[in-house]
């Protein structure tokens, strides 16, 4: 099996010679910078589409964790074009965060398109370093497709338990790696080396609910599923909150 791996990696390897090349020129990183946006775009509406049931279960509870005011104050890490906007509940009031900032234009047009929430600011930061936001400053952080690609999930997570206030809540939907000895397993270690340079960083065999056990939050409610999703290599999700 390993050597079958080894074989089909070489293969991706040599085919994908001219990312590679470009990659290590410092040019594809900005050409994906500016790309994967509309690619984006695109996926996220399918997505959505397959996985609404799952979203509105997940962000079900979300005004529960709101503070004395009544109002929910949720920071989005890794907010891309916005498309958990309308999971959202009604005055809830949204600041976000991504390092790319060509996502800003689709961001506004998300905004326009969700009238029901007070929408704060955007901010160009990885979710490894958010100084811009103030300890304790927010009721729930949501993080949905972003622990595949961070450098660093251990800091991101400490960041997050950070800006949290206490109660808070940290949501999270994520992609992750496949059981081992299945064939999704297979494939994903065979197009792992490619995958970080054709999908912005994204990892398809990190197994992010082991970062999340060992993050010491209060409370954590994980579950384990196979996403009704038509790509085969993301199907392997993890969904769920955590409580600081």
């Amino acid at each position: 099996m390993e050597l079958t791996i080894f074989i089909l990696r070489l293969a991706i390897y040599i085919l994908a010679f001219p990312i590679y090349l470009l990659n290590f020129l410092g040019l594809w990183g900005r050409i994906c910078k500016k790309c994967f946006p509309y690619f984006l775009a695109r996926f996220t509406v399918m997505y959505n589409e397959q996985m609404a049931s799952k979203k509105r279960e997940l962000f079900g509870n979300l005004q529960e964790f709101a503070g004395p005011s009544g109002k929910l104050s949720l920071l989005e890490v890794g907010c891309g074009t916005g498309a958990n906007f309308r999971f959202y509940p009604p005055g809830c009031r949204v600041t976000c965060i991504d390092p790319n900032p060509n996502f800003e234009k689709f961001l506004i047009k998300s905004i326009a398109e969700n009238r029901h929430l007070q929408f704060e600011r955007f901010v160009i930061a990885a979710g490894e370093n958010m100084h811009q936001v103030a300890d304790g400053s927010v009721d729930v952080v949501v993080c949905t497709l972003v622990l595949c690609s961070v450098k660093n999930q251990e800091q991101i997570l400490r960041e997050v338990c950070r800006v949290l206030r206490p109660g808070g809540a940290f949501y999270f939907m994520e992609h992750v790696a496949a059981e081992r000895s299945t064939w999704n397993s297979f494939w994903q270690q065979v197009l792992d080396p490619v995958w970080p340079l054709l999908f912005d960083g994204c990892i398809l065999t990190r197994e992010s609910w082991k970062t999340l056990e060992r993050a010491g939050f209060s409370k954590l409610k994980l579950q384990h599923i196979q996403a009704p999703l038509s790509w085969e290599m993301v199907r392997p999700h993890i969904y769920g909150y955590a409580v600081k």
